[in-house]
């Protein structure tokens, strides 16, 4: 279940935290909150009680559970409850990086409060945006330098998000080293490096957009995974990227 991080010495991590509060814009200061306010009551209660602490040893409340991204998101949701944030805020939720390629969230959506994790893999290739019924003339003007005839490359960024609770014996959601071996396999061994036009049969009567990847990836993993599959969400450049969500998808 742990893999590598279950080594009897411990390791670290630059967790980073996001927090969200809601609550109505005060009339005459023009906020919701003083972020000073927020971040005083964070670092008191947050930032002190686990930096540069070794969680299992000098954290009281995960003495006897696993410090799992998950059993963190609700050790922390629960120091942040009632009475402790500003009374004209509402904790809304959160969001834990554990590093660049893992974080979950906890949020309070439809009158409960939802987690899920993320996890990120990259791949290369390459796509031509063309669709065969238009001109070379409408394809060029609709897709501009994407219609170049030998294509053009991406490195793209996956999400991968899933939901669910976690095991209370693991405190764990689901098994990375599963998830990473299904996601592996099913998606980035089979696009990586590859001419998506030419070489992946999914896309011989497609145009590859990113709309439409992000739309076959989502189908290829969902069922497959050691966790229910929420969300896929392909980062295309830095300035765009395009998700599949499992309300949209049903």
């Amino acid at each position: 279940m742990f893999g590598e991080w279950a080594s009897p010495y411990n390791h670290g991590h630059n967790y980073a935290l996001e927090v969200t509060v809601t609550g109505s814009i005060d009339p005459i200061t023009g906020m919701v909150v003083n972020i000073k306010t927020i971040d005083d009551v964070l670092d008191e209660v947050i930032v002190a009680r686990f930096d540069q602490k070794s969680i299992n040893d000098e954290v009281d409340h995960l003495r006897d559970r696993a410090p799992s991204l998950e059993n963190l998101m609700l050790y922390i949701a629960s120091l942040l409850g009632v009475g402790v944030l500003p009374p004209e805020t509402k904790l809304a939720s959160l969001r834990l990086f554990e590093s660049e390629l893992l974080y979950g969230e906890y949020r309070h959506q439809n009158g409960k409060w939802n987690m899920t994790l993320t996890r990120l893999y990259e791949f290369a290739a390459a796509h031509r945006l063309h669709v065969p019924h238009l001109t070379n003339a409408q394809n060029e003007e609709m897709f501009g330098k994407c219609n170049n005839a030998a294509g053009h490359g991406h490195n793209y960024t996956l999400e991968v998000t899933v939901e669910g609770e976690p095991d209370p014996r693991t405190g764990m959601m689901v098994d990375l080293g599963a998830m990473d071996r299904a996601i592996e396999t099913l998606v980035v061994d089979r696009y990586d490096h590859k001419h998506l036009n030419e070489d992946l049969p999914e896309f011989k009567e497609k145009t590859p957009t990113s709309e439409v990847i992000a739309e076959e990836i989502f189908s290829r993993l969902d069922g497959k995974l050691p966790a229910k599959l929420a969300r896929v969400r392909l980062h295309e450049t830095a300035r765009s990227y395009f998700e599949v969500s499992r309300g949209l998808a049903e």
